[in-house]
């Protein structure tokens, strides 16, 4: 069990890693290596695996085992590394966080079981227990859309008051009120980050919003609209955004975002393919036209390590 004191904070920019699979559709551990390295030049604050946007639904119990590892060998022991958890009930969550754990994930995001679905005092008794068991930072990861389980900022602030609950990430659009709603209820004594893709990050962080957890093909571009925001440069900030906001809009479409961030990591030669797993789907030649059209009026550098 972690001493509370000294439990990571998650905060700033953290992007949500893309797992890279080969053009057969085995991990590709280079490639993932190289997409850590990027964000790492990119001023990313932490790192985070097994999100929405990993494909973490399409992995093995033993590539999540070597992501975890290669990540963390990468990033070394100071960059946080946070844990995504998805499961349909208390038994199998905590089978996927105590694996993270002992991985050397720093903190866990954490969605509510979501085919049974629980609700009010079963969801403060489930964060609860990850919470107690694992002895990690948890973050709540507020995503109706993905889950169908709502969470009411009343529940949210009955979440806050658990030992080692100690984050939201909220992804119930629209998302900057929410966010501000559980700023206000909590005192700012919550940490409260956004997702979504960054989708409204500025809004987020205008209130109270103290990170976000993207995807990551675009990480070395938002880092210093974020620095712009949190110096006061927020006009600068405003005008960098808007012209990346046409990438950002188009990596939230259902079933094809996971294809809009590997072929641009793959533009970028961060990645060797753009493979997707089952239910994720390719790119079709429209998509792909209409990618090609975004990047053209922003491109984005080539990145090599």
């Amino acid at each position: 069990m972690s001493n509370p004191e000294t439990r990571t904070r998650v905060s700033g920019l953290v992007p949500i890693l893309a797992t890279p699979f080969d053009a057969d559709g085995a991990l590709d551990v280079p490639s993932l290596c190289r997409l850590v390295e990027f964000q790492l030049a990119a001023s990313a604050d932490g790192l985070a695996v097994f999100g929405m946007a990993s494909e973490g639904f399409a992995l093995t119990t033993a590539e999540r085992a070597t992501i975890l590892a290669e990540t963390r060998a990468v990033a070394g022991p100071d960059v946080p590394v946070v844990a995504g958890v998805g499961a349909t009930s208390t038994a199998t969550a905590l089978e996927l966080a105590l694996a993270a754990r002992d991985g050397g994930a720093d903190a866990l995001m954490v969605l509510p079981p979501y085919l049974a679905k629980a609700a009010g005092g079963q969801l403060v008794d489930f964060y609860g227990r990850i919470a107690e068991d694992t002895g990690l930072h948890v973050m709540v990861q507020d995503a109706p859309g993905a889950t169908g389980v709502t969470m009411p900022v009343p529940l949210i602030l009955e979440l806050s008051k658990l030992p080692g609950v100690e984050s939201v990430k909220v992804e119930t659009p629209p998302t900057a009120p929410k966010v501000g709603e559980v700023v206000a209820a909590t005192g700012g004594e919550f940490d409260v980050l956004g997702g979504q893709n960054a989708f409204f990050v500025l809004e987020e962080y205008a209130r109270g919003a103290v990170g976000t957890m993207p995807a990551c093909e675009f990480t070395d571009v938002l880092a210093p609209i974020l620095a712009d925001w949190l110096a006061g440069r927020r006009a600068a900030a405003h005008a960098a955004f808007n012209r990346l906001l046409p990438l950002v809009r188009f990596g939230l479409q259902p079933r094809l975002a996971w294809a809009v961030h590997k072929d641009v990591l793959v533009r970028r030669g961060i990645i060797a393919s753009d493979t997707v797993r089952d239910p994720a789907v390719a790119l079709d030649a429209g998509s792909r036209a209409a990618l090609d059209a975004i990047l053209e009026l922003a491109p984005l550098p080539a990145w090599r390590a």
